[in-house]
């Protein structure tokens, strides 16, 4: 089963969850890639995931690249080049082919425009997969979570689970308190809490995967 990776919002740790289950698949024997249809500024994580996926060439794991560190619908009119949709679901298609798992990762959050009337919620629409959600534990991530869990359930999509991800070694009171309630307010499971610096995941959060 493959999966599409999304995040509260951009800089939670999208790349690194992703990587981490990329390599704990394959070093478990499953074929597994990833892949980023769209990068915008530098393409930093789609050159991360084609070495955790095999060294896969970077075309095709980040086929759309824009130099422009906007969103891309923004990148694609500096830029001028529209984002074709077709063309991203293609690449897709393309590497799950050759692989028995592939992890999609989004750009930015959810609702992420790569065009005027097409955002990355309606291209994780069109690919139907069950949706990881990442979120940086802060102050505020249950209500972000919250938020990007009812959009997904909105686009007739499945929230498999919810990565929380610690992005410095400080803890506060509600960094402390979110990994507690966070699955029961929301509905979903809790399948890790990535501790800073975290390079690796436990298996208890890949067979929650399925």
């Amino acid at each position: 089963m493959s999966f599409f990776v999304t995040g509260t919002d951009t800089g939670v740790g999208k790349t690194h969850v992703t990587r981490l289950i990329i390599e704990s698949l394959r070093r478990s024997g499953i074929n597994a890639a990833g892949y980023k249809p769209v990068a915008c500024g530098d393409r930093d994580d789609g050159r991360i995931l084609a070495t955790a996926s095999g060294d896969l060439p970077i075309d095709a794991v980040n086929p759309l690249h824009f130099k422009s560190p906007v969103s891309p619908y923004v990148a694609s009119m500096l830029e001028n080049h529209p984002v074709n949709p077709a063309y991203l679901l293609d690449g897709y298609r393309r590497l799950a082919a050759a692989h028995s798992v592939v992890l999609v990762e989004g750009v930015g959050g959810w609702e992420v425009p790569l065009t005027a009337t097409y955002r990355m919620s309606d291209f994780a629409r069109d690919l139907g997969l069950p949706v990881i959600v990442v979120a940086a534990n802060r102050l505020g991530v249950i209500n972000h979570t919250l938020l990007t869990i009812d959009a997904i359930r909105a686009k007739g999509l499945t929230c498999a689970g919810i990565f929380l991800n610690q992005l410095d070694d400080e803890l506060d009171t509600a960094m402390i308190t979110n990994k507690s309630v966070i699955a029961d307010l929301t509905g979903v499971p809790l399948l890790e809490h990535l501790i800073y610096q975290q390079d690796f995941l436990d298996a208890e959060a890949l067979r929650a995967l399925g």
